[in-house]
């Protein structure tokens, strides 16, 4: 087990990517008029990227055009005083292939928000890391 100068276990890529694949909400971080913001949201881990669903002229697909952002999920129990986190780093991109569409829509992705929500953003992992306190 490798621990990090806090005393956190590192997580490999592997158990990182199992998380991803198995938890049912994040938080993406981006810029949003040139502050930092942060939004729920119910994602999918598929073919090693993080997708979400929303609207197309949402503040969110605005501000995710092209940009690099953070991706973070994680869980925590008090009373044990344990928990994990994983953070992605990469580039957000709106889906528009056709091929594409048609194979992130037959996902398990349920957006947090109520509506419709058909425009698909797929993040690009670049940095992937991963941390947990028992």
């Amino acid at each position: 087990m490798r621990l990090d100068h806090g005393g956190l276990e590192i997580l490999g890529i592997e158990e990182c990517r199992a998380l991803l694949a198995a938890a049912p909400l994040g938080r993406v971080v981006f810029t949003d008029r040139a502050l930092p913001a942060v939004q729920p949201v119910g994602y999918a881990f598929a073919g090693g990227h993080v997708i979400i669903r929303t609207y197309a002229t949402s503040r969110l697909a605005t501000a995710l055009r092209d940009a690099v952002v953070a991706f973070e999920i994680d869980d925590y129990d008090a009373a044990a005083r344990s928990g994990w986190s994983v953070v992605v780093v990469g580039t957000a991109r709106a889906v528009t292939d056709p091929a594409d569409l048609a194979g992130l829509r037959a996902l398990p992705l349920h957006p947090w928000a109520p509506g419709e929500r058909e425009h698909y953003i797929r993040i690009d992992p670049r940095i992937v890391s991963g941390r947990r306190t028992r």
